[in-house]
This record gives structure tokens, sequence and C-alpha cells, in this order.
């Protein structure tokens, strides 16, 4: 097998859905080119490849082959404008197309201007002007024809030629006006889509400062390497992953999960990069670099999410590419029936192929990107248009639905002692156990501020319990197997009957209390669950590998459906069962051992993710922090998205119809074609414009 690399170009000039496609088709006809991803929003290429059958040079000069494509020595980044100068922008834009349409009515149409520059000016003048004016645009259309291409221009140019041939100069020049508007709104509709992306990389740091011989040095994030010591200063961005060695800070974490209340960290805490140091100043040992962070790996899913194309969008692809061959057969009926050319130019001058290929992936990135921001890490249109028709999810239960750290629930004194005094005794022969319930149980102790004694002669018992002297005293904590007497304690089966783990604490050879251990259910989840119920998601399913009690108590407690007992493999056959039955299947998990039933799912969302490779490699939707409202939140955006994608279907269909039939019965002049030709890319940003809004 050929031993294939993979790379990523960078490409100038895409201004439209068109050119990537033109792009994509030049790099995937090169022999060698195993797969080829053409990026519009991002403005790359990723393109795997045999080196020893082609080589980079060749795909670049595909590249510039195909257009007025390049291939940039190095990116430019440029950060986005802040969200009221784009609303400005959109608004003004909106308001010089609508502003030039009706200026060429009134004047040009109603009072006769055009009729009379015609007389006036003499027509060998007219054509240079027209010729002028348009020539960026004939250029890129005649070298399209020379590769036997045909794109949105080539049949307003041939609208332009037409007007020419019946002496209509004024005609084909404001035609070529209003095509170098279309050209500037597709640029700037584009443009739009390459927000959220350039709003998420405008937020990493570029400088770091190092610690080096002793000295602290400022040098590009680039140059950082693993190991080294990072000094933050209060109200600087931290420029890598990392783990405190000293200091102490208020740090927001809201570029990585979201959220808006900050967190506290200290010696041994993990921070992320493009994480702001609000209040105090940290020494960070470097872990992870650039592209490697976490915040890097988000950056790049980002980029990378428009290859995942929803099944609305290839049809909107496949649409367009046919749409011109069509249109041009509108045309040469209209001209054969009616005689008339300014008819069939009108005809070839309203077409817009690009508002098809634009309606899905500019509302797409715009949700995606919001959701990157708000701790939503959706990998790619394709999931947001399933999770729009969800009906089944499936959640797991330690860590997902519970915080995956047991905690001391109940104390149950039996003997007289107090609860403090049994906390004390039991944290003080548990004090340097290992095993999870032993640590509940002195986060139990420590809740209380309990005193701990050191204890004596400590003795773990594999599988039962330890065994400890403890202020003289001999004190025994374990399961029935260590403390046999405990099998008949009504108070033990009740507890039990909740789901509850039993710790039985003995003092001096008398039973002398219970301790109750459960996994604390995420405060969260109950409303959350109610939420998806609201959503219209039919079933809720619990899917766990612990024992039936347990399982049964907490699905009781949030009233869902259960399957107890269940190994990763067993997960999976439950997801293929509901998709064989026509199931839209949406699995939860932490993304660690659920990681295979995550793949298999329609939809995988891994709860928690920041930090965690595996979980962001599985999953399909990653939320950056532990938060079950994110659930129902992540739903009701991919609903409004796949809704704004069919408004922007629909109307772009809608508008595209009429304009053919006016323009062919003769209705609509080519002028106002032209002027139309331009809105329906404006109608779309401005509705697609409402996600990067979302509340």
């Amino acid at each position: 097998m050929a031993n294939l690399q993979r790379i990523e170009l960078p490409i100038k000039g895409m201004d439209c859905a068109e050119c990537a496609l033109h792009v994509q088709h030049a790099i995937a006809e090169l022999p060698g080119v195993e797969s080829v991803n053409v990026l519009l929003a991002t403005e790359k290429a990723i393109i795997r490849f045999d080196p020893d059958r082609v080589d980079v040079s060749a795909i670049c000069d595909a590249i510039a082959g195909a257009g007025d494509y390049s291939v940039p020595e190095t990116t430019p980044s440029s950060a986005a404008a802040p969200m009221g100068d784009f609303n400005r922008q959109l608004a003004l834009l909106l308001a010089g197309v609508f502003g030039g349409v009706v200026s060429v009515v009134i004047m040009g149409e109603w009072l006769g201007m055009f009729d009379r520059l015609n007389a006036l000016v003499p027509f060998p003048l007219g054509v240079a002007i027209v010729v002028g004016g348009g020539w960026p645009v004939f250029r890129k259309v005649l070298r399209a024809t020379l590769k036997r291409q045909v794109i949105a221009h080539t049949l307003m140019t041939i609208g332009v030629v037409a007007a020419l041939v019946v002496g209509e100069w004024v005609t084909a020049a404001i035609v070529v006006v209003f095509m170098r508007v279309g050209e500037y709104v597709e640029n700037f509709t584009t443009e739009s889509a390459r927000r959220a992306v350039k709003e998420l990389i405008a937020i990493a740091p570029q400088t770091a400062r190092v610690e080096r011989d002793g000295v602290e040095v400022e040098v590009p994030v680039a140059d950082v390497n693993v190991g080294e010591i990072v000094i933050v200063r209060p109200g600087e961005t931290i420029p890598v992953d990392g783990d405190v060695v000293a200091g102490h800070a208020t740090i927001d974490q809201a570029a990585i999960t979201g959220e808006s209340m900050p967190v506290e960290v200290a010696s041994g805490s993990h921070v992320f990069a493009a994480t702001i140091a609000r209040l105090g100043s940290l020494r960070v040992k470097t872990r992870r670099v650039g592209a490697d962070t976490t915040f890097g790996r988000v950056v790049k899913m980002v980029e990378e999410a428009e290859a995942h194309r929803a099944d609305v969008q290839r049809f909107a692809d496949t649409f367009s590419a046919y749409y011109l061959p069509v249109v041009t057969g509108i045309a040469a009926l209209t001209f054969l029936i009616s005689r008339n050319s300014l008819s069939t130019a009108a005809v070839l001058v309203v077409a817009c192929s690009c508002s098809f290929a634009l309606a899905t992936p500019v509302a797409m990135l715009a949700s995606i990107g919001a959701g990157a921001k708000r701790g939503l890490l959706i990998k790619g249109g394709k999931y947001l248009e399933t999770l729009a028709r969800a009906d089944v999810v499936l959640v797991d239960k330690t860590g997902t639905l519970t915080l995956g750290q047991p905690r001391i629930t109940d104390v149950i004194s039996l003997n007289g002692l107090t609860t403090t005094e049994i906390l004390a005794l039991a944290a003080s022969a548990e004090r340097y156990s290992e095993h999870p319930l032993a640590e509940a149980v002195r986060a139990a102790a420590r809740a209380q501020h309990l005193p701990l004694s050191e204890p004596q002669d400590f003795e773990a018992i594999p599988g039962m319990g330890i065994r400890a002297r403890v202020n003289g005293s001999l004190v025994a904590i374990g399961n029935r197997r260590l403390v046999p007497a405990a099998e008949s304690l009504p108070i033990a089966q009740q507890l039990e009957r909740q789901g509850k783990t039993l710790l039985f604490v003995v003092h001096n050879a008398e039973l002398a209390a219970v301790l109750a251990a459960a996994d604390t259910l995420r405060p969260e989840v109950p409303a959350a669950l109610a939420e998806l119920r609201a959503l219209g998601v039919t079933r809720v399913e619990l899917l766990t590998g612990d024992n039936e009690r347990t399982a049964a108590a907490l699905a009781e407690q949030l009233g869902v459906q259960y399957r107890a007992n269940l190994l990763p493999e067993d997960k999976i056959e439950v997801v293929k069962d509901y998709q064989a039955k026509g199931h839209t299947v949406v699995m939860i998990g932490d993304g660690v051992n659920d990681a295979p039933a995550l793949a298999q799912s329609h939809v995988g969302i891994a709860m928690g993710a920041a930090g965690t490779d595996i979980a962001l490699e599985a999953a399909h939707v990653a939320l950056m922090r532990e938060d079950w409202s994110l659930v129902p939140e992540v739903i009701r955006i991919a609903r409004r998205t796949m809704g704004i994608v069919k408004m922007n279907v629909a109307f772009t269909a809608v508008y595209n119809v009429a304009g053919l039939a006016l323009a062919a019965f003769g209705i609509l002049p080519p002028v106002l074609a032209a002027a139309a030709q331009s809105l329906p890319d404006l109608g779309i940003l401005a509705n697609s414009a409402r996600l990067l809004r979302q509340k």
C-alpha cells in the first residue's frame, strides 16, 4: 500500500461554492491524489496523496490552472469585524443595493434616461465603457471558457453580448455594474461565512513569556517547548495547555467551555490555552502548544466541519451544478418562441446559481461557529441535520448522568455513637486507603471539618474492606463479606433498594454503623430531560454497566427506561437495534469507555470533553463543559438551523423561479434582472446572520 501523505494548502481567490468545486475537481484529477476536500470558509484544501506519483508543486500548479486561484506562501490571519460593525456593513450593503435598484427603475426606466444616453453617446464608445467596466469579470469568464468551464458569470456575459448585439449598450453597461455589485455581494457573503472561524482564531494567543536560563523572554507561541515554564500575569491570555506549578489565579475559561463563571486555579491545576487570567499570576509547565492544545484542536475541528456536509447541502450542490444548463435551455426556448433578444438576455442575467450553493453552508457555519464559542463543538452540518430529527436518546450513567465520584449520603448509627464520631473513626481508619469509597468517607469528614487520627496496623483486605487501629480501638470497614452480621439488617436492605452501596463500620468487634454511598446525580439532569421530552424526544434510555438494583433506582428517579450490566459491545448492539427500527439515535457519554457506542450512533455527544482526547475524537458533538443543559440546547440550535436552511432554500427557489418566469415573458427587462440577481445572496446572509445571535 502506498505511503500516503496529508497536507493542508491555503488557497486565495475562492469567493463562491462554484470556485471551490473547480479547485476540488482540478486537484482530484491529478494522478496520485487519494482524496481532497476544498473548504471555502477556511480557504484551504486538505489533500491525501501519494508523494511518489505527485508532488506539492504539481498540486499548486493544478490549483492555479483551475482559475484565478493561488497558494500563498503564508496564510494571512485577519480578525473578524466586531458583530456591531458586521451588522452595520450588512445594513449599508442592503440599503445600497436597494437604492441602486430604485434609482435604475425611476431614472432609467420611468424617466427614459437610458434611451437618451443610447442616442447621445456613440455606440463604439459605449462598447468601450462596457468592456472596460466589466473586464475583470469578462477575464474570469474567458479563462473559464478556455478550460471548458461554465460559471455563474458566463450566462451574464452572454446577456451583455446579447444587449450589445441589439444596440443597447446602456443596458449592457448597467448589467455590468450589477455584475460587479453581485460579485462584491458574493464576496461579502462568503466572508461572513468565514467570520465564525476568524473570530475563534483571533482569540488564540500569539506570544508567550517563557523562563529561560533564569530570565523571562517573550517568544512566539510556536517557539515554546513542551516542559518549559510559562509566566502568566494578571489580565493575560494563557498561551499553552499545562499544569500550574506556582501561583494562584481566577481563570475565565469561556473560550473553551463557554462558561461565564470563572474558576480558581492553584498549584497542581490544569489550565488551557486561550483562557484568561483575570486575577492573579501563574507559572505554568507546558504540556501542549499551538495546534495540539485543546483550543487548537477545537479551531481545527470547526475549520474542517465544512467537510461533513448535510444531505440538504449535497442536494443544493447537485442542484446548482444542473441549474446553469437548465437556465441556458430556458433562454434558448425564450429566444426561439419570442425572438426577443432582450428577454433572452434577461433570462441569462437573472439566474443566480451561487445563491443555491450558499443557502446551506452559510447557515451551518454560522451555527457551528457560534456554538464553539458557547462550549458546543459540532463537527459538521450533517450532525446538525441529524440532531434536528433525533427521537431516541441513549445515556451512559457514570460520569454522564452522575458525577462519577461516590459521595456518602447516609450515616446510620447502630450503637449510640454520634454521626460525627462515626465519620471521624471511619475517615481515620480509611486515611491511607486508595479505594474510591474511602475517598468518599474522607470527603464527608472534610466537609464537616473533622480532625483525623493517625491509624495504626492498617490492613487492606482485597474485595472486602480494611482494618486498622484508631486511638487504641479496633475499627473494621467493609462489605457484607467482611461483616456477615450485617446480612439481616432491615435498614441495609432499605438503602440497597435505593441503589446505594453500603459500608459497614465495626468498632471493637461491635457493629457500630452503616455508611451509604451513591454516585451523585448531576443537579441539572432532571430539568434537562424534561426539556428533551418537551422537544419531542420520544424515548430516553439509561445504558449502564452497573448492577440491576443501582440502575433501577436511578431510572425510577428520572422516569426513564434502563438496561443494566452492559459491556461496551452491548451498548453498540442497543444502538444498532434502534437504528434498525428506523430511529435517529443520539448517544450521550463521557467519551471514554463508551467511545464505540458514540461512534456507532447517528450523533454521539461527549460530556465534558475539554482536555479529553478520546472524547474529542470519538464524538460528533462535544460538550466542552459538564453541563446537561447544553444537551437540549444543541438540539434546539440544530432545529433552528435547519429551519433557517429550509427558509434559505425555499426563498432562493421561489425567487429564481419567479425571476426566470418574469424575464422569459418579457416583463423583467435585463437591467432590473441584473439588479435582482444580487438580492438572493443578501437575503440568505441576513436570514443566516440570526444564528450568530442565538440566545
